[in-house]
């Protein structure tokens, strides 16, 4: 199993003072997730092969490595402009990803929930596109149900992935979305089973329950408005069940990629990181 660090709070420093921060913070694995001078979101990638070779040295000297590189594009864009604009980045990032020596990328579905049907038939126009490209460059996928996409929750979304019907393309499950996932009170166990052999990799960082309290726990205006909400947050600080979460993951021997995805704390970015990778290491490798 691999824990790694998504550095998006750290995106401010210089690429090399960032692969540094982690390394001497304690991780031994980095996802590295959309920052303006190297993989913007849904923008064409600015990674250069310059940049990519300052990162591999980087890597090289503190001994960190990528488990695996998030890029976020429209994809499943309705808009067949959009569509088609968003698989180029995608080739040229899968491109960067096979050069960085990175067997894994994982991503989001990327459409819009209020044209799922469309938005479905694009991500699978995207896939008749791309599926032999990760084949070619022997990259493996993982892919996330997220707040206000077209698919939003755990079960389609594993229906989803199993339908891509390839064995490297998996799902993962990201727990501070846990009470958009189902609609439900968060069963996070039995969404795991669900997923069962295709859990592959996951999010961790703690977030609140908004439907709690009669859905009033939020109050949003206006009324009625089609608005999703959840945190990124250090264990301990929302109402994820961390016990449900790491045991369900003992049970079913998870093997694949952790990654801690805490946002919410820029000005403590290290001190999170640290008492989030002591947590999760205590939690999976006892």
């Amino acid at each position: 199993m691999k824990i790694a660090l998504d550095p998006y709070m750290l995106r401010g420093l210089p690429m090399r003072e960032m692969v540094r921060t982690v390394a001497d913070i304690g991780y031994e694995y980095i996802e590295l997730s959309p920052r303006a001078d190297f993989m913007p979101f849904f923008l064409h990638p600015r990674a250069d092969d310059d940049k990519v070779a300052e990162l591999k040295r980087v890597l090289a000297e503190t001994g960190v490595r990528l488990a695996s590189v998030l890029p976020l594009y429209k994809w499943s864009s309705p808009d067949e402009a959009e569509r088609q604009a968003a698989v180029r980045y995608w080739k040229r990032m899968i491109e960067v990803t096979a050069e960085l020596g990175c067997p894994l990328m994982n991503s989001e579905f990327n459409g819009r929930p209020e044209r799922a049907a469309e938005s479905e038939a694009a991500f699978w126009r995207s896939m008749e596109e791309l599926l032999p490209v990760f084949e070619r460059e022997g990259i493996a996928l993982n892919l996330e149900a997220h707040p206000d996409d077209f698919c939003e929750l755990n079960d389609p979304a594993v229906d989803l992935v199993r339908a891509i019907n390839k064995p490297w393309v998996n799902y993962l499950y990201c727990a501070p979305h846990t009470f958009h996932l189902s609609d439900g009170a968060g069963d996070i166990a039995g969404m795991m089973r669900y997923a069962g052999d295709k859990l592959q990799h996951v999010h961790i960082a703690d977030t609140f329950n908004h439907k709690a309290s009669s859905g009033l726990r939020y109050i949003l205006n206006p009324p009625g408005t089609p608005a999703r909400i959840h945190q990124h947050l250090d264990i301990g600080q929302g109402e994820v069940d961390w016990d449900a979460f790491f045991g369900t993951l003992r049970e079913l021997g998870f093997d694949g990629v952790a990654t801690v995805c805490v946002f919410a704390w820029e000005e403590r970015a290290v001190e999170s990181s640290t008492f989030m990778l002591e947590r999760v290491t205590k939690e999976l490798t006892a």
